[in-house]
């Protein structure tokens, strides 16, 4: 994994830091999925004077800490007049260390220093909070998600069906082989370590029981629609749906899931509306359940969504980096599995895990109201068109999923 580029995130993170505009630029994402092997890789590379430091130490260093490091930047850039590189990994850990950051990114502007800022974290809750206190308009986003198919398959030698499976955490997939040593990793070093340290340490978090409950629910019942009240009524702990939807935008913001609104095409009708539950990685979904990769493959149900859920998962990345929006869409008996928007552009589309039939009542009922969309099914059948319908085959799809 060390020798594995991601080369799209990476060149896109290169190309920022290496921009005549300067701002600081963020890396963030879910716990484990190489954004420190990333960084280190670029940091490798860079050609000019660099500092990369870590905060993850075993006593949280002091305000002082950062102020060394931006220290020891300056004086390279001093003597060499040329780009330099900070990096600075797991610094939201550090108390005010956005304050701290403004300021000397600021003096920096100030003395015409050409100096690059590269900021990871591991806790996106505490990351997220010090951009929107202190650093609005000098930072860039970039989220690095679980790794997709293409990724894992060039990797680890990962087939299609390990992938919908055991999902796209590389440092799991490595003793994929092993799959109770695989579960108990995501269980405890993935899962674990989000909701005690990434969420119940940094939120308000009443309930903490019925926190764990709300996920343990979710990753249950992957794709699916369901509503709060009836979340409610299958978990044991007392609450009310206020609470269950502000636990699940808490595992939203620690990249583990996210509730999707119905589609209705007005913004105002759509909110509160019913969620569909839509897990970030198929590996959370299967670790937690306790089945076997075999077990779950000739179960057609769960694997068809378990299929649904990761098709969703792509398409929400998408949206998410193209500055759309992914929702999905019922009405009475016609249920359509997601909605993408982007831009003017609405694509309507079914997930199935085998050969779709030629009847589409859902399509055509979506069709009469919006008439603009356009229809895709992604399934098992050869990619083509069949009358106004797209269809994309599932491994195409996977492989690449922006071209739908």
């Amino acid at each position: 994994m060390k020798n594995y580029i991601r080369k799209i995130l990476y060149e896109q993170l290169q190309n920022s830091l290496g921009s005549n505009i300067n701002f600081i630029q963020v890396v963030v994402g879910p716990r484990q999925v190489g954004k420190t092997t990333l960084a280190l890789q670029l940091f490798k590379k860079w050609n000019g004077p660099k500092v990369y430091e870590t905060a993850d130490q075993l006593n949280t260093p002091s305000a002082e800490w950062i102020q060394a490091q931006w220290d020891k930047i300056r004086e390279q850039y001093k003597k060499s007049r040329s780009k330099s590189l900070l990096i600075l990994d797991e610094v939201q850990k550090i108390p005010h260390w956005s304050r701290l950051v403004k300021k000397f990114f600021d003096e920096d502007r100030r003395f015409n220093y050409n100096i690059r800022v590269l900021l990871l974290d591991s806790s996106a809750l505490l990351m997220q909070r010090g951009l929107s206190e202190s650093l609005a308009g000098r930072f860039e986003v970039h989220r690095h998600n679980q790794w997709s198919f293409s990724e894992c398959r060039d990797c680890f030698s990962v087939n299609f069906n390990e992938y919908i499976y055991f999902g796209g955490y590389p440092g799991a997939l490595s003793i994929r082989k092993d799959e109770a040593r695989w579960a108990r990793y995501i269980r405890d070093s993935l899962i674990e370590t989000v909701l005690s340290k990434d969420i119940l340490l940094l939120s308000p978090v009443s309930k903490p029981i019925l926190l764990r409950q709300a996920f343990g629910l979710a990753v249950s019942l992957p794709a699916q629609i369901l509503s709060y009240q009836k979340m409610l009524g299958t978990l044991q702990d007392a609450g009310n749906t206020t609470t269950i939807a502000s636990y699940l935008h808490l595992l939203s913001k620690a990249f583990l899931l996210t509730p999707l609104e119905r589609w209705s095409g007005a913004r105002i009708r759509q909110r509160g509306s019913i969620p569909k539950i839509l897990i970030f990685d198929n590996g959370l979904i299967s670790a937690m359940s306790g089945m076997s990769f075999k077990s779950v493959a000739k179960d057609n149900a769960l694997w068809g969504r378990l299929i649904e859920n990761a098709a969703g998962a792509q398409l929400y990345f998408i949206a998410d980096k193209l500055g759309g929006e992914l929702f999905y869409w019922r009405d009475r008996d016609n249920e359509i599995d997601y909605v993408l928007k982007i831009g003017s552009q609405i694509k309507s589309i079914e997930i199935k895990s085998g050969i779709p039939s030629q009847d589409m009542p859902a399509f055509t009922a979506f069709n009469k109201k919006y008439s603009k969309s356009e229809s895709i099914i992604i399934s098992n059948s050869a990619s083509s068109y069949s009358g106004s319908i797209k269809n994309i085959n599932l491994y195409d799809f996977f492989n690449n999923p922006e071209k739908i």
